[in-house]
């Protein structure tokens, strides 16, 4: 396995660990489907911006 897919296996882990998180949280659920489609659509831009800005748990 090259660099590359073993990087792509880790931000889709943490994308994934992110999206876990974002469902226990607090959050509105209007909230929690905006964060999650952030996070979808931009993968690691997504999982940044959570991991600074985003609900965290309830």
């Amino acid at each position: 396995m090259e660099f590359g897919g073993i990087a792509g296996l880790i931000i889709l882990l943490l994308d994934i660990y992110a999206i876990y998180k974002i469902f226990q949280s607090s959050a509105s659920t209007v909230a929690k489907v905006l964060w999650i489609l952030i996070v979808l659509i931009l993968p690691v831009l997504g999982l940044i911006i959570w991991f600074f800005a985003g609900p965290k748990g309830g």
